[in-house]
């Protein structure tokens, strides 16, 4: 615990670590306070493709915490610069909310159901059977398959529900085509969250409730890993996976709560 409150940069999870749906969880607020009071660079660095910056303090402002949009960093907006940097101009078929359609818009890329370079897949209200048969068509046509992220499930307030991964699944299965996943655990990701702190990777943690993305994204970066329980990952769940993080925490809560307490 000690390793981990010397650290300079704090890169965290956001669904199943700060939140469950629009339900803060329990010892976040004092978390924060914390990582204002240690004056930590920090980043909410989340898979949910749905919101912008802007909307997710607007979320966390509601709920009683007040962050700068600074802070956040989305797989929307991973996925955009990956886009951008692959195919500056280019134009994209995309299921999924707001955020990503927003990210992609200021990255350049035009919303195109036509003749697309690229069919991009997220999470969001527009995702039906509709949708599913115009991603084939796009994708057999030749438009490449992007994923903002490789999540299969995520934690809501009604318990665990399918994520992007699962979304992707009947497109990549009637195509024959696999998708790229841009989020954790991609390593591009993680260099640029690395990039905002302006830390080091041996100067950073990764807290996050997953073993699949979160604690494989931070081993693969060099990143210390912290595993919280209050998410997807139940301790049973640990074993399933040939890795493990350095420290399992109940939730984020035990870092200031065990502040100046022998280790």
């Amino acid at each position: 615990m000690e390793e981990l409150r010397k650290k300079k940069g704090i890169i965290c999870d956001m669904d199943g670590v700060i939140y469950h749906g629009n339900r803060l969880l329990p010892g976040v607020r004092e978390f924060v306070e914390w990582l204002h009071r240690e004056d930590k660079s920090f980043l909410f660095l989340t898979n949910s493709s749905e919101r912008s910056p802007k909307e997710l303090r607007l979320k966390l402002m509601r709920m009683g915490l007040d962050i700068d949009e600074k802070h956040f960093y989305t797989s929307a907006l991973a996925t955009a610069k990956f886009v951008s940097s692959q195919a500056p101009g280019s134009s994209a078929y995309v299921i999924g909310g707001p955020g990503l359609i927003t990210a992609l818009y200021d990255a350049g890329i035009a919303i195109n159901d036509v003749n697309p370079d690229f069919v991009i897949v997220g999470e969001g209200n527009s995702y039906n059977y509709e949708s599913i048969l115009k991603a084939v068509k796009l994708v057999n046509k030749g438009a490449r398959l992007i994923g903002t992220n490789s999540d299969l499930t995520g934690p809501s307030e009604d318990g665990i529900i399918p994520a992007c991964r699962a979304m992707i699944s009947p497109i990549e299965m009637a195509t024959g085509k696999e998708a790229y996943f841009v989020g954790k655990p991609n390593p591009l990701m993680m260099r640029t969250g690395l990039k905002i702190l302006g830390v080091h990777s041996e100067d950073a943690v990764m807290i996050g409730d997953r073993m699949d993305t979160d604690m494989i994204a931070g081993i693969e970066s060099g990143i210390d890993t912290v595993l919280v329980l209050s998410g997807v990952t139940d301790r049973d769940g640990i074993n399933k996976f040939p890795y493990r993080p350095r420290l399992v925490l109940d939730g984020v809560g035990d870092i200031p709560d065990m502040n100046g307490c022998p280790d």
